[in-house]
């Protein structure tokens, strides 16, 4: 591991021009953790210390002070278009359980779905031992678009998955059709008694939320509350607040357009659909969002991370209506794909034009 020069400035929405013009290589220092990556999609930091990486096309790496290993043991994964090994989460008991979470694409003869398992860490570190698939999105497809997804654990030990709507927008308005959902599972692949579908007629009942276009960012507040990142299509980009059962329109209302210019929907608003938290037109391509504690910026505490697959840069949002405060920005920050906090409270995220892990500290 080496320091970098931090070279990141930040970009303001509507701040004083002399906030503006600070950079933060005055208040921040970089560390590149990792280099070296081929398509990097995930990345969590272990109680130890060491870290795990997923890259797309179905490795996952363990970095630990001797150096990186790749697991074994890992799922095959249909790795076509924006699919592959998407998601790691290291859970909440990993001290006593050694357990992971993971989301993937599984292979199917109909093509793929998003999948989620559970494994565990082999005490030395080297391989996915007792892996166990918890959950399939139903229906699979051929396309190669809008897997999401990421995966959260809940305090309740509950899990939420984040799903695209594999480029199908009606599917996302159909309950009987996981795609364009957040699921939501216990650790054994059953469903919680009080989900909001659960004996509707018609209804996939792991459904927690549904009219998702691709989401691909999630995290708890710090209220424990689901917050989620979404790709939107020219334009319409969204941060949402999940709510149980709640609709959020995709693809009959949108603030954005499809990429021919034409329309979506009927507009931006309809009764008995979500507004979103906040929107960007035009589009950045949000991926990984995390929700920061506080514990070394205690002026971010509360304050919503996500990166930026399209301009480069990890946006800094807070407030209530929110707001985009500030863009972190610099050569490290090409395609963000994912923005973690680790235990320590540093600051990571993923950088896939540099291949890169990156830690961020205070100076």
């Amino acid at each position: 591991m080496r320091l970098l020069s931090c070279l990141i400035s930040i970009l303001s929405l509507g701040l004083p021009a002399a906030l503006a013009a600070q950079p933060l290589a005055d208040q921040v220092t970089l560390t590149r953790m990792a280099d070296g990556l081929k398509e990097p999609w995930a990345v969590d930091v272990l109680p130890d210390g060491g870290f795990l990486v997923t890259e797309r096309e179905g490795a996952m790496w363990h970095f630990t002070n001797n150096g990186r290993h790749r697991l074994s043991g890992v799922p095959e994964v249909r790795a076509r278009g924006q699919g592959g090994l998407l998601d790691v989460t290291v859970a909440r008991d990993f001290d006593r359980t050694r357990a992971l979470f993971l989301t993937y694409v599984l292979p199917q003869e109909t093509g793929g779905s998003t999948a989620l398992a559970v494994a565990r860490l082999s005490e030395d570190g080297t391989a996915l031992e007792d892996v166990k698939r918890i959950f399939a999105a139903r229906p699979a497809g051929s396309s190669g678009h809008h897997f999401g997804s990421r995966v959260v654990e809940a305090a309740d030990g509950t899990l939420y998955v984040t799903l695209g709507e594999r480029g199908h927008g009606p599917s996302a308005q159909d309950l009987a059709s996981h795609n364009g959902s957040t699921v939501r599972i216990n650790r054994d692949g059953t469903v919680p008694k009080d989900n909001p579908f659960v004996g509707r007629a018609g209804a996939l009942p792991e459904i927690w939320s549904y009219g998702h276009r691709n989401v691909q960012g999630a995290a708890l507040d710090l209220d424990g509350r689901l917050i989620t990142s979404e790709h939107g299509a020219k334009g319409g980009d969204e941060i949402n607040r999940s709510i149980r059962g709640a609709n959020f329109g995709w693809p009959v209302i949108s603030y954005g357009v499809h990429y021919t210019g034409a329309k979506i929907g009927e507009g931006t608003r309809k009764e008995g659909m979500e507004q979103p938290a906040f929107y960007w037109d035009p589009s950045i391509a949000p991926s990984g969002l995390m929700v920061y504690s506080g514990r070394l910026w205690p002026e971010w505490k509360g304050d919503v991370f996500v990166g930026s697959l399209k301009f480069d840069y990890i946006a800094r949002l807070n407030g209530e209506p929110m707001q985009e405060a500030e863009q972190l920005k610099g050569p490290e920050t090409q395609r963000v794909r994912d923005v973690i906090e680790a235990p320590d409270g540093s600051i990571w995220f993923l950088s896939v034009g540099q291949g890169a892990v990156y830690r961020m500290t205070p100076r």
